[in-house]
């Protein structure tokens, strides 16, 4: 028996399904498995980080292998087949949902997004029994569902299921807008949270509209939908706020953050304000107003 030690170098705010699946394939093989403790030696210990922004911990560690993985570290580092295809272990969080992947990749090449580069173009990867574990209600990470025959065919599954989902990525707009049948598909699921969907820049407004009124038209409940946005240039960003508003769905916005590229003062407080409902009360103008005056 090995004694294994994890560490989520982004910090617990969601579950490191990396962690997860590494946790429940050493437990089937007997293995010990903990959240790193400073004081205790480990045959090996792995570090997971999602962000390449987040501080690295550099705590010294006493193990016999360390091993580093995910998105923040390297794209190309991979779990082994076995690892990936198992069912994680929930206990290592306290998180009511499953957690998982049914399709990797996407069709589309933002240049802001990382997955072209990590995970190439769309595929399958799992079905929704494969990580469930017993649960009914499920968070997936995929990417671009939608985009795969397969991923549609795993929404089916879930209806018949009864599972419960969110989409904590979001749903093509695009396809959504094209494809009159993919509303009527989402109208009979059972969802966990609002609808998600994203308009990045302006040109999106149009199809994240048709999508919006044919999810309406077709009954998909709940009837909120949740909105991301990606801020870059401010008067873009300000003109979807406005327009988002106007289809009564709701707003997240996000500035661009990489290891490369800081977010302005500017993009942090524009942020704040469409994300902040109490702020909305108030003009954009009147809210950079105040802003400028209490820091005289």
């Amino acid at each position: 028996m090995k004694r294994i030690g994890l560490i989520d170098v982004d910090g617990h705010n969601f579950p490191n399904l990396a962690l997860m699946k590494l946790s429940a394939w050493h437990k089937n093989r007997g293995d010990s498995v903990e959240f790193v403790n400073y004081f205790f030696y480990y045959d090996r210990v792995y570090k997971s980080k999602v962000f390449d922004f987040t501080p690295d911990d550099r705590t010294i560690i006493n193990a016999g292998d360390i091993m580093e993985g995910g998105s923040g570290y390297d794209y190309n580092i991979e779990l082994w087949e076995e690892a990936e295809h198992i069912c994680p272990d929930y206990s290592l969080y306290s998180y009511p949902h499953a957690l998982g992947f049914l399709t990797r990749g996407c069709i589309r090449n933002c240049s802001f997004c990382i997955v072209p580069k990590k995970e190439g173009q769309i595929r399958s990867n799992a079905n929704i029994e494969e990580f469930l574990g017993g649960r009914k209600t499920a968070v997936l990470m995929d990417n671009n569902v939608l985009a795969s025959d397969h991923g549609l065919e795993q929404i089916e599954k879930i209806i018949d299921l009864g599972i419960r989902v969110d989409f904590n990525q979001g749903l093509d707009a695009r396809i959504i807008s094209a494809n009159p049948n993919i509303a009527e598909l989402l109208s009979r699921v059972k969802w966990l949270k609002p609808i998600r969907l994203a308009c990045d820049n302006k040109n999106q407004m149009q199809v994240v509209k048709n999508a919006v009124e044919k999810l309406r038209e077709y009954g998909a409940t709940p009837r909120q939908y949740f909105v991301y946005m990606l801020i870059t240039d401010i008067d873009d960003a300000l003109e979807r706020f406005n327009f988002l508003r106007g289809l009564k769905v709701d707003p997240f916005a996000q500035p661009l953050i990489t290891d490369t590229i800081k977010p302005t003062n500017e993009q942090k407080r524009l942020a704040r304000y469409i994300n902040s409902r109490q702020l909305r009360n108030v003009s954009w103008d009147e809210y950079r107003y105040a802003i400028k005056h209490s820091n005289q």
